[in-house]
């Protein structure tokens, strides 16, 4: 599988420390100093410019992706990043982490997908305090 993450954060390396030694795994960040987060065993590629350019994406691979995971810690360059990659790129899925849970919300109505580590933090606190589980109705 090709994977482009953009955004070499805690979460983005450790995806890509997890996935390049069973996919092709492209880590595209601004910051080439992020980089430092990967092993040093990483065979993926490593491109520094910003994910929301479409150039930086293609020269990444996303064009043909079969996914793209928007890590970077800010939720509008993960939109975007997301967007540009659906319309633009094609890419078939893509992921991006949002923290504001109303905009995660939101970006869910846009038909993109999210992930919001605030909502998912919260049950999980919410479920190990009160042995219970979270009714979201």
């Amino acid at each position: 599988m090709r994977i482009v993450i953009v955004g070499a954060g805690r979460v983005g390396a450790r995806l890509a420390n997890l996935l390049h030694e069973q996919h092709d795994v492209t880590v595209i960040d601004v910051d080439e100093h992020a980089f430092r987060r990967l092993t040093p065993t990483f065979r993926g590629l490593t491109i520094q410019g910003n994910g929301i350019d479409v150039d930086t994406l293609r020269a990444g691979g996303a064009e043909g992706a079969d996914i793209l995971l928007a890590m970077t810690n800010g939720d509008n360059r993960n939109l975007m990043a997301a967007q540009v990659a659906k319309a633009i790129l094609d890419v078939e899925t893509v992921i991006a982490r949002v923290y504001d849970p109303v905009r995660a919300v939101t970006f869910s109505e846009m038909g993109l997908n999210t992930i919001c580590p605030t909502m998912t933090g919260a049950k999980r606190l919410f479920e190990k305090i009160t042995g219970g589980e979270v009714c979201t109705s």
